[in-house]
C-alpha cells in the first residue's frame, strides 16, 4: 500500500475536509468540517481504508464488524469483505414493523463486536452505539475511528476501558496539508487555537446518590433497601439459586452481614416447609439486617397473580420484601401486590428475548406509574425515581484480556447507573461464599463512589 500520508492526500483529493468558517450542529461555529461520506464513492480509496482500518488491529480479538450508522457502514462492510469477519448491521432506529430490531444480522450472545466510526467529536454517537450493540449482549472492547476531531471523544471513551484506534487525527492532517502548501501557517495556528478551546462534552445522564434517591423514595421498601445500602455501605444483592433448607439457610447466614437482600426462588427448595425454611430465614433477615426478595416474575393476570401471591404453601406475601413481576398483564396486574415492593422485569438480555425496544416501551410506562413498583431490571438506564438492579454481575468477566470490562460492578455502575448488583454463582458457588461475599460488598461499593465521582467530574 502507499504511504499513510500520501493515501490521505488521494483522500483530501475528495473534498473530505474543508476549511473556513462553518456553524456546527452544536452551534459552534468551526475553522474546518469534516464530511467523509465521498470516500464511500470510490472502491479503491474504500479498499485501501477498510485495510489500513485492519492493519491497526488485533483482528483475532473480533467475531464481528459494525459501523456507526451512516457514514461508517460502507467502511464496516469493506473491512468486512477484507478481513472475513461478520458484519452486523445497527439502524438509526428500531423498525416499528416485522421484527422491530435495532441490530440486523446473525450473532450469538457473547461475541466481542469491533465498532467502527468515521470521525469521533464528543463520543456521543459513539456512547449511545455501545449501549445499543451491548444491549443485544454483544460485547464492546475495540472501536476504530478514521479521522478525530480531537475535542474530546477519544479521552472519554478510553476513560470509560474502551480502546479507541484512530487512523488521523486533525492535527496530523493539518501538519500534511501545511508541508503541502495546501493551508498557510496562520490557518494551522487558528485551528490549533480552536481546538484547545472546544473540548466539547455532551450531556450525559448523570446518576443520583443512594442519599438523594432517599429523599424523593416514596415506597417503604424502596426506602428501606436505600437506608440498609448506606447503613451496611453496601449495594449488593445474593441469589441464593440453591434446591434445600439447609443450602438457602447456610447461604443465609454467611453472605448476611454483606449483602442488603437475599433474592429467593422459593419454589425450586425441594424440603419447603413454611416452619422450617421461612421462620428460621426471616430471623436470619432481622439478625444480619438485609431484606428477602422473591423472585417469581409473576405473569398472569390479575386476579390468578393474587392467589399465587397469597395463596398456596410458599405464602410469599407473608415474609417477601419484595418481589419481581412482568408487567405483561397490565397495569392493573400489579394491584395485587399491597404489602411488597414491585420490581418490574422491563427487559431480559437472554437471546431471542421478545423484550424488544416497543416492549420495553410499553412496559416501563406501567411500571414507572405503578404505586407498587419500586425498580426494574433492565439492560438500558432507567428512570431517576426508579431503581435499577442488574442480575448476571461477575467479577471473573473483567479477566478477559480484551480491554472492556462487562458486567462487572465498575462497568454496570458507570454505564447503566445502576443502584444493586445480584450475584449468583459468583457467591454460591464460591469456594468461600462469605469471603465472596465480602469481595463483592466492596467491589460494588466502591464502583459505586467512583460512579458518583465521574459525574462529579464531569459537572
Amino acid at each position: 500500500m502507499e504511504s499513510k500520508k500520501d493515501f490521505f492526500l488521494e483522500c483530501y483529493k475528495l473534498g473530505i475536509i474543508k476549511f473556513g468558517r462553518f456553524t456546527l450542529k452544536s452551534g459552534i461555529e468551526s475553522p474546518f468540517y469534516v464530511d467523509l461520506r465521498p470516500l464511500a464513492s470510490d472502491p479503491k480509496i474504500l479498499k485501501n481504508l477498510a485495510n489500513y482500518l485492519l492493519d491497526m488491529l488485533p483482528l483475532d480479538n473480533f467475531d464481528l464488524i459494525c459501523g456507526v450508522p451512516y457514514a461508517a457502514l460502507p467502511m464496516a462492510t469493506a473491512m468486512s469483505l477484507e478481513s472475513y469477519i461478520p458484519l452486523i448491521i445497527k439502524r438509526k432506529e428500531a423498525k416499528n414493523y416485522g421484527t422491530k430490531k435495532l441490530i440486523e444480522g446473525i450473532y450469538q450472545k457473547g461475541q466481542n463486536c469491533l465498532l467502527v466510526e468515521d470521525v469521533i467529536t464528543s463520543g456521543k454517537s459513539l456512547i449511545e452505539t455501545i449501549a445499543e450493540v451491548e444491549q443485544e449482549d454483544l460485547k464492546v472492547a475495540d472501536i476504530v475511528v478514521v479521522l478525530d476531531r480531537e475535542q474530546g471523544g477519544k479521552q472519554l471513551l478510553e476513560s470509560r476501558g474502551y480502546k479507541v484506534h484512530t487512523l488521523f487525527n486533525i492535527t496530523e492532517v493539518c501538519g500534511i496539508l501545511k508541508e503541502t502548501g495546501e493551508l498557510s501557517d496562520d490557518e494551522v495556528n487558528r485551528i490549533h487555537d480552536f481546538l484547545q478551546g472546544n473540548h466539547i462534552q455532551f450531556d450525559e445522564k448523570t446518576r443520583s446518590s443512594y442519599e438523594q434517591k432517599l429523599q424523593t423514595a416514596e415506597h417503604s421498601v424502596a426506602k428501606k433497601l436505600l437506608e440498609t445500602a448506606l447503613s451496611k455501605q453496601s449495594n449488593l444483592i445474593a441469589s441464593a439459586d440453591v434446591t434445600t433448607t439447609q443450602e438457602l439457610l447456610e447461604l443465609a447466614e454467611k453472605t448476611g452481614p454483606h449483602i442488603i437482600a437475599l433474592k429467593t426462588h422459593i419454589d425450586i427448595i425441594s424440603d419447603f416447609d413454611y416452619d422450617k425454611t421461612i421462620v428460621p430465614l426471616k430471623a436470619l433477615a432481622s439478625k444480619h439486617n438485609f431484606l428477602l426478595m422473591e423472585d417469581r416474575k409473576f405473569a398472569d393476570i390479575g386476579n390468578t397473580q393474587e392467589l399465587q401471591f397469597t395463596s398456596g404453601i410458599f405464602n410469599i406475601t407473608g415474609w417477601a420484601d419484595f418481589v419481581t413481576s412482568q408487567v405483561i398483564g397490565g397495569f392493573e396486574s400489579l394491584d395485587c401486590f399491597k404489602n411488597v415492593g414491585v420490581v418490574a422485569i422491563i427487559g431480559m438480555s437472554s437471546k431471542g428475548a421478545l423484550t424488544t425496544a416497543s416492549y420495553r416501551e410499553e412496559a416501563l410506562k406501567i411500571a414507572s406509574s405503578h404505586p407498587n413498583v419500586i425498580g426494574g431490571v433492565s439492560q438500558n438506564v432507567l428512570p431517576e425515581e426508579m431503581l435499577l438492579f442488574t442480575p448476571g454481575v461477575n467479577l471473573a468477566d473483567s479477566g478477559d484480556g480484551k480491554g472492556q470490562q462487562y458486567n462487572t460492578p465498575e462497568h454496570v455502575f458507570t454505564m447503566l447507573h445502576t443502584d444493586f448488583i445480584i450475584v449468583g454463582r459468583g457467591i454460591y458457588k464460591a469456594e468461600n461464599p462469605e469471603a465472596a461475599a465480602a469481595l463483592y460488598k466492596n467491589e460494588g461499593w466502591n464502583a459505586y463512589l467512583s460512579s458518583l465521582e465521574k459525574k462529579a467530574a464531569g459537572n
